[in-house]
């Protein structure tokens, strides 16, 4: 057999090096088009932020989502951090009230719910709704001075055009629809934590099952819906009732298997809560993202503030103004104090999500998750006061109707005996969870004492302007 020449050797020799530096070349370009689409994808500085969120529905009484599942928990830095402050909320009460119910399963860690989710920080420049692709049209800025009246009040013709929310007669109607209904089904996620569930009832409308870690959360739910009434803002708060857990019961006989996999005990209080489509996030309007934003500390929203504002960004205040009341009034620190507690920690805090409000399709604010007001939230008044205090304080205007309710309740000095009314009268079930301690209601009483007095301060300083 004849051997190859050395001739022939180095011209093998030659194409095997052309072949491997070919590869070596299609792996080189390989590896730089992925390095590329990962900085695409996640400039420097913002690895593991989170991508935008599809719209979606809301129903639980909490935390909206839409339908099944919300988004993971936070992730890179402000994951540990958002998971702390989920935490707080499950501190048990004092006594047995603190205890989960017989026959729970505590989570180790509660779920975030889709309302405590983050959009992804705007561009410089840019205001985007969230949700949407495009900036919106650019709108002139509106008049301030036919924006407000008597100098901390909202204009009537600004109010007019606020974005109607829940109908009373509507609202009425599916809570009767909602009492009567067979649960036809159960199903896990769209909900919150993973104690709470989406229910399909038998008229076909669906409903958000929330059960409480502990019985307090169930029952501040149900009376802050009856204090929004209260206040007159209960339009933005999603028809809430009250229901009772009876696994061979009327209601819940059709979804007894679903119930064993719930562990939930028989004969809780749960509250339904209307299911709403196509909600979507919101962002802290300027004036308290600035604000927050920058370290410094929270100015009073007042007329001489309003410069340079759309109309349809003042429309949007005129309900931010009775949310940061409402919340006052119910110590809720699970909203936009939420936030501005993880300043501390993320400095975008306030350019993202606001905890437990939604948009309506119609640009109405919804107040969702209320379950940490008036008696989670006034156990824990030391620990939030600090800064749910500061945001009553950076508001020097206010909705003329929801002002004049509060200095009514001043006035009688009956917060607590109306609300105790309301609650007997429109919720069924309100004698299975009791009602206010003594010492919880005068806490009510004396925050209705105090917005009242801010009221005030605020008339006195625009007067003297």
């Amino acid at each position: 057999m004849k051997r190859p020449g050395r001739a022939g050797l180095g011209s093998l020799a030659a194409l095997w090096l052309l072949v491997l530096g070919s590869l070596l070349g299609l792996w080189t370009g390989l590896q730089r088009e992925q390095a590329a689409e990962q900085e695409r994808r996640f400039p420097a500085g913002t690895a593991g932020r989170r991508q935008p969120q599809e719209q979606r529905g809301w129903g639980r009484g909490g935390t909206g989502d839409s339908a099944p599942d919300s988004r993971s928990a936070g992730q890179g830095e402000s994951r540990g951090a958002q998971k702390t402050f989920r935490a707080l909320l499950t501190l048990p009460a004092a006594g047995d009230r603190g205890e989960p119910l017989e026959g729970q399963k505590q989570p180790a860690e509660p779920r975030e719910g889709p309302g405590q989710s983050s959009q992804p920080e705007p561009r410089p420049g840019q205001n985007l709704e969230p949700g949407s692709r495009e900036p919106p049209a650019r709108e002139a800025p509106a008049d301030p001075a036919s924006a407000v009246q008597g100098g901390i009040f909202w204009s009537q013709a600004l109010e007019q055009q606020v974005p109607p929310g829940f109908d009373p007669e509507q609202a009425a109607s599916w809570l009767e629809t909602a009492r009567a209904a067979r649960v036809a089904s159960l199903e896990r996620g769209g909900c919150g934590r993973s104690s709470n569930r989406l229910a399909r009832l038998s008229d076909g409308s669906r409903a958000c099952v929330r059960y409480g870690i502990n019985p307090e959360q169930i029952q501040g739910e149900a009376l802050s819906y009856q204090l929004a009434e209260l206040l007159g803002i209960r339009q933005r708060l999603p028809p809430m009732a009250l229901a009772l857990v009876e696994a061979r019961g009327r209601q819940w006989g059709q979804v007894r298997d679903e119930l064993r996999g719930s562990h939930w005990a028989e004969g809780a209080v749960v509250s339904l809560t209307q299911w709403v489509d196509n909600l979507t996030d919101v962002v802290a309007p300027a004036p308290w993202r600035s604000e927050a934003g920058s370290g410094r500390r929270l100015q009073p929203l007042a007329a001489g503030e309003l410069g340079g504002l759309t109309q349809s960004q003042l429309v949007e205040l005129v309900q931010w103004t009775d949310l940061i009341l409402f919340d006052y009034l119910t110590a809720n620190f699970d909203r936009l104090v939420s936030n501005l507690f993880s300043l501390q920690w993320d400095p975008r805090v306030m350019h993202r999500a606001t905890s437990n409000l939604h948009r309506a399709p119609n640009g109405g604010l919804v107040f969702i998750d209320n379950e940490a007001g008036l008696v989670h939230g006034y156990r824990l008044l030391s620990m939030w006061d600090k800064y749910n205090e500061p945001l009553l304080r950076s508001v020097c205007i206010f909705r003329e109707a929801t002002a004049q309710r509060v200095r009514e309740l001043h006035r009688l000095q009956n917060a607590a005996s109306e609300l105790l009314r309301l609650y007997r009268t429109h919720e069924p079930l309100s004698g299975r969870l009791g009602f206010l301690s003594e010492q919880q209601a005068q806490l009510l009483q004396g925050r209705i004492d105090f917005v009242h007095k801010h009221i005030l301060h605020c008339k006195a300083m625009a007067t003297s302007l």
